[in-house]
């Protein structure tokens, strides 16, 4: 049975609306809108360096040093 709260809380697909999940296979998984929180573009620091994630106009992601 769904409420409008759970509708609301839904994203298009049905699926609900969650930051992050666990994989089946034990991967953690977040989306990137969730990260880049309405923004294009976030960076990441891996072992002192850091990394520009990226969404194009086409919807792809795009990691540079």
């Amino acid at each position: 049975m769904n409420t409008s709260e759970e509708s609301s809380e839904s994203d298009q697909a049905g699926a609900p609306v969650n930051p992050s999940w666990q994989h089946p296979l034990g991967s953690k998984v977040i989306r990137f809108t969730d990260l880049a929180r309405c923004g294009q573009e976030i960076w990441i620091e891996h072992e002192g360096q850091l990394y520009r994630l990226r969404q194009t106009r086409h919807g792809k992601l795009v990691l540079t040093k």
